[in-house]
């Protein structure tokens, strides 16, 4: 004759509260963890938003830009780096998201901009110009600077992006 036992353990208030406990802290490790892989990394922050950037100052980065891209993180964005101020004109030829594309002075003040520009899939793509002298360019996902708020003329923060002066107005990071 074959019998089944089964025993059933009555787990413990305090066994209980120590593994929600060790949950608990285990997810804050993480968040810190993620927050401190972006601590050294390329930033732009407008109208009080942060956008992780990559950066495009060599002449086949800025010609690539994003294009052939599917998706743009919604705190993400590129950061193009000129050594002089000069005007600029931007064109999505196989860029097959809609951006805002922000033009940036010396000064690290807002300049002009092209907000929800559409993507190009010919080979006859409108160009779309900085109005004023331009030094930086970030572009981000369309419809960010109205959801901002941001105006021609609102201040720029950088941080992490060697070669970009702070200017007195700005904080450095720490």
């Amino acid at each position: 004759m074959h019998t089944h036992s089964t025993t059933t353990t009555a787990t413990s208030p305090a066994v209980l509260f120590r593994a929600t406990l060790l949950r608990a802290v285990l997810a804050v490790v993480l968040l810190l963890l993620v927050g401190a892989c972006r601590a050294g990394e390329p930033w732009v922050e407008v109208g009080g938003q942060r956008y992780y950037v990559e950066i495009a100052d060599e002449d086949d980065e800025r010609s690539r830009g994003l294009m052939y891209r599917d998706e743009l993180g919604a705190t993400e964005g590129m950061f193009f780096i000129w050594g002089q101020p000069a005007p600029r004109s931007f064109w999505m030829l196989n860029t097959r998201i809609p951006l805002d594309i922000v033009y940036i002075g010396p000064d690290l003040e807002i300049v002009g901009w092209s907000l929800d520009t559409p993507p190009c899939r010919t080979r006859r793509c409108p160009g779309y110009p900085s109005g004023a002298p331009a030094q930086y360019v970030l572009e981000v996902n369309a419809g960010e600077m109205e959801r901002l708020g941001v105006q021609i003329g609102d201040s720029v923060r950088v941080g992490n992006v060697a070669g970009v002066q702070v200017t007195d107005s700005q904080s450095p990071e720490s």
